[in-house]
């Protein structure tokens, strides 16, 4: 109704993609759903691919990926607010995540955070006016040897400082090149949904770049392979304590 549309009552249902958008997701969603034995399984997926279209994943979105796959909103709903990838606003063309689990803050995540909130003029989850940086804290993403992180659209900045965090967003901002420490060139956040909902980066030499481990990322691997003997480590023991080395004492003794 007119009147609920103009207290900023959201419209139901929700808008559909324009006929052209529709087809066009609608054949690439296909491709998707072929990958699963059962279709609901390609949800993940099809969340990713509604984002590359809007750069989050709108009302619109949920009801194309439940028509789709014939599920309810509420379903589509609860995975999309369950995941932290899939973005529920309008977002920047690049997603500035700064690792502020234990040691990525305690190795100067926290400072790096801070001072791109305020270098920026945004808050957590927020992003700058131009429409170019989203801002946010995130999880741990199992590079600790290269303390603090911070992942431009899951790409990898290892051992970053509040200087060179700031350097790399206003490169950003203002066009330059900005290469990640490992792994794929940088491409907008829009292009990265397409290519997590599975369809392939055609840039040339994105494939072949890898990311790769650091050294004590690697150490059990190698452990285990043999690469490297192992140590054995004996816990050190207080005056008097057992050392788990006594023996009961014999008749006589």
């Amino acid at each position: 109704m007119s009147g609920e549309v103009s207290l900023g009552i959201p419209e139901l249902p929700a808008p559909d993609f324009p006929a052209d958008v529709r087809a066009r997701l609608e054949t690439d969603a296909q491709e998707v759903i072929g990958r699963y034995p059962d279709a609901r399984s390609a949800l993940l997926p099809l969340l990713h691919l509604v984002q590359s279209e809007q750069g989050y994943v709108s009302r619109t979105g949920v009801r194309f990926c439940a028509e789709t796959l014939e599920l309810t909103t509420a379903e589509v709903t609860a995975v999309a607010t369950f995941y932290s990838m899939y973005r529920r606003k309008p977002s920047g063309d690049y997603h500035v995540g700064v690792c502020t689990n234990t040691l990525c803050a305690v190795m100067g995540g926290d400072a790096i955070f801070e001072d791109l909130q305020q270098h920026l003029g945004v808050g957590n989850n927020e992003t700058t006016p131009d429409g170019k940086v989203t801002l946010e804290h995130i999880e741990c993403n199992a590079a600790c040897d290269f303390a603090p992180v911070v992942m431009v659209n899951w790409e990898f900045f290892d051992d970053q400082t509040p200087e060179s965090a700031r350097a790399m967003v206003d490169d950003l901002i203002a066009g330059r090149e900005v290469r990640p420490t490992r792994g794929a060139p940088l491409c907008t956040f829009q292009q990265t949904a397409r290519i997590l909902a599975g369809f392939p980066d055609e840039r040339e030499g994105a494939v072949e770049a890898t990311g790769g481990a650091g050294p004590a990322s690697l150490a059990g691997l190698r452990l285990h392979r043999g690469e490297v003997p192992a140590r054995v480590v004996t816990p050190r023991t207080e005056p008097g304590a057992a050392t788990g080395t006594e023996h009961a004492p014999e008749e006589g003794e």
